[in-house]
């Protein structure tokens, strides 16, 4: 198969189909677009996520704590504790083990959450240093927000800029590469991306507001998850691709190495639906606080449509992120 996740088809097919005991304290289970499970403990629900780091090299650390979290905080709630397994070749030092904490550590502080476990080993069964995290958070019941929430007529908006996180990693891990080609000045903002990429204070703040439905964007880009999130809602979506923010220095960085800019993995971009009556409310608050928020389409019956330059195309399914084209 493929580099990245799975499709969609064969999740449904391979994996969910396998997933057949039931219990009835379990309120979210595992679907397309569904960033976290949610299990219910009467007043409040715990809300749980699960990711692991295998397309970077650098700053492992720090997205292994970011990318789960960020899962928490797209069900409108901040996480409070991220558990850590960390699966190391043989070859690695304890400066790199310690280097890998200390990034763990400090993006643990950056969004208040406690490292509160995991499982470190040494192993020849990976050829690089490979984290699994899983995130947790508490939230009262009557709060959830989930990613299949959405309902026709709402309004698609999402935070800061398709590509970031990808275009961090890529001008980090393949520096020596590009330079001469791009400005070093320009590589050393890209890399600086990676320390925007939570998405724990949005997701909280229209959380408060109340979004129908949330969801962070990661493998697949912007466009892969807007399509998950009509997925999940069993809905149709327009978006206008003009209306995507997206940075110079990504555009840059993806029109030399030939890769969309809107299928590269986007986390620190949070994807959201409002209904018109609370838009305004939402870009307020979310602009009071310095997040870049951008309406780029809506939900709509029917057909999932991307209209780039007033040609109007079919909104596909994610497939292989680009970053795997280029790492």
């Amino acid at each position: 198969m493929k580099i990245g996740k799975v499709p969609t088809e064969i999740l449904k097919e391979v994996i969910f189909s396998n997933i057949q005991h039931r219990r009835s304290e379990v309120l979210v289970r595992p679907s397309i677009g569904e960033d976290c499970a949610v299990v219910d403990f009467e007043e409040y629900v715990l809300v749980m996520s699960t990711d692991p780091i295998t397309g970077a090299g650098k700053d492992i650390g720090s997205l292994a704590v970011h990318i789960s979290c960020n899962d928490i905080a797209s069900n409108g709630v901040a996480p409070l504790g991220i558990m850590l397994t960390i699966l190391a070749p043989p070859n690695t030092t304890k400066k790199e083990l310690a280097l890998v904490m200390e990034e763990a550590n400090r993006a643990a502080a950056s969004v208040d959450v406690e490292i509160i476990g995991g499982h470190t080993e040494i192993t020849d069964a990976v050829n690089r240093m490979v984290i699994s995290s899983t995130a947790i958070g508490k939230q009262l019941k009557k709060e959830m927000t989930v990613s299949s929430g959405a309902q026709v007529g709402d309004i698609v908006l999402m935070t800061k800029h398709a590509g970031l996180e990808g275009t961090a990693i890529i001008a980090g891990d393949l520096e020596d590469r590009l330079l001469g080609k791009i400005s070093k000045e320009t590589l050393q903002r890209a890399q600086d991306f990676g320390k925007d990429i939570s998405v724990v204070k949005e997701g909280v703040l229209a959380g408060r507001v109340g979004v129908t439905s949330m969801h962070d964007v990661t493998e697949g880009g912007i466009l892969g998850a807007l399509w998950e999130m009509a997925e999940a809602s069993n809905l149709g979506i327009k978006i206008e691709a003009d209306k995507i923010p997206i940075r110079e220095e990504t555009k840059e960085i993806c029109h030399h190495l030939s890769i969309d800019p809107l299928r590269l993995i986007s986390s620190g971009v949070m994807a959201m639906t409002v209904v018109p009556s609370k838009l305004a409310l939402l870009m307020k608050t979310l602009r009071a606080e310095g997040i870049l928020v951008t309406q780029i389409g809506t939900i709509e019956v029917g057909e999932r449509v991307l209209l780039k330059e007033n040609i109007r195309e079919e909104l596909r399914p994610p497939d292989v992120d680009e970053l795997y084209k280029v790492i």
